[in-house]
């Protein structure tokens, strides 16, 4: 990779005298990285990865594993092997192991940041984003993985507006025990892209370095239509998954329930229209053969948190949509339905957090 570099470079050196061009070294590197903008200074670029679970631990360790500087924030055991084994991936695309540049549950033990990756909950967006605030230098990006709709929302109500970018990723992916990630299933991916929607430097450059790191991506039209679409996906699973305690195959089976789902969706479907986010009945049809095509057995991470009476997403989801909803002027009975009868069990959950 450094030879590389040094041949390409040298190769302009050899075009600049042979053109008698005046241009000055600071202009030729420019030239270099526009020309060859994967010889950037992606290798050298501080990435902070927030939060070690299966998203995080994943996306960071593709990232350490293809030696840029990640340095990662977890807790307890999990940090403790981390700290003294490396983290550990096991995955149907490959295993690995790496040592992050440093861990640590610290905030202030981390280098200034040019790429932070937030592999946390949506829930803990608010407080997450307060503790990073001072470490958040002109140029950092920050780039949101969690579920959610409201996520570039809440960072931008306390980190700078122009920080911020969007994104969702796909994977199944779990802390199989402290210091080991096991990703079970689905080609991982990462989407995003600034707000505004317009392919800016910093997001190619961004690009590269996913792609060097071996992590599919993409760049979409709309970034604010992809989160919906992931969005409508799981907030139609998730919380009629924690009230009725069984799997989507189970869930798929009941007539009542499937109509449910359904009444859910669209109910989501006119909350996003009256935000003008163009969630239409195609992809209300697509929800549904995600739906049919799930395995047995399978549940949502939301769904597996309201059963083990932890802190969830709900508000996040079906909470969301019943708030909005209100705000828009937007009737959702069956989001109410799902939200009000679980909403005593999440107040349990959080006050045993506190």
């Amino acid at each position: 990779m450094h030879f590389d570099k040094l041949s390409a470079t040298q190769g302009c050196h050899a075009e600049l005298d042979s053109a008698s061009h005046l241009k000055t070294l600071n202009q030729v590197q420019g030239d270099v990285h526009r020309i060859f903008p994967k010889f950037d200074k992606n290798r050298i670029m501080e990435i902070l990865v927030y939060g070690i679970g299966g998203v995080g631990g994943y996306f960071g360790g593709k990232l350490a594993n293809a030696g840029f500087n990640v340095s990662m924030i977890a807790r307890g055991e999990h940090l403790k092997q981390i700290q003294k084994n490396g983290l550990e991936v096991e995955s149907i695309k490959g295993n690995f192991k790496v040592k992050p540049k440093v861990a640590t549950s610290d905030i202030s033990e981390i280098p200034k940041p040019d790429l932070i990756m937030l592999g946390i909950k949506s829930w803990q967006i608010p407080s997450v984003a307060a503790e990073l605030k001072p470490i958040i230098g002109e140029d950092t990006m920050v780039l949101p993985l969690q579920n959610g709709a409201d996520n570039v929302e809440k960072l931008q109500e306390i980190l700078p507006k122009k920080n911020v970018l969007a994104g969702l990723c796909f994977v199944v992916s779990y802390i199989e025990k402290p210091g080991k990630i096991k990703h079970a299933a689905f080609d991982p991916k990462i989407t995003f892209g600034e707000i505004d929607n317009s392919k800016s430097d910093r997001i190619l450059k961004l690009k590269n370095v996913f792609e060097e790191a071996g992590i599919a991506n993409s760049i979409p039209e709309n970034i604010q239509l992809e989160v919906w679409k992931k969005f409508l996906f799981i907030s139609t699973v998730s919380g009629i998954g924690g009230l009725t305690r069984v799997s989507i195959d189970k869930i798929r089976e009941s007539d009542y329930l499937h109509d449910m789902m359904q009444n859910t969706a669209k109910e989501i479907i006119e909350v996003a229209n009256a935000k003008g986010i163009p969630l239409s009945e195609k992809h209300l049809e697509k929800v549904f053969e995600t739906i049919s095509a799930q395995p047995e057995g399978t549940t949502s991470s939301t769904q597996r948190d309201i059963m083990n009476g932890k802190p969830s997403e709900l508000e996040n989801f079906n909470g969301f949509i019943v708030k909005e909803g209100e705000k828009l002027g937007v009737k959702t009975p069956v989001n109410r339905y799902i939200y009000e009868c679980l909403k005593p069990m999440e107040a349990v959950a959080r006050k045993s957090k506190e």
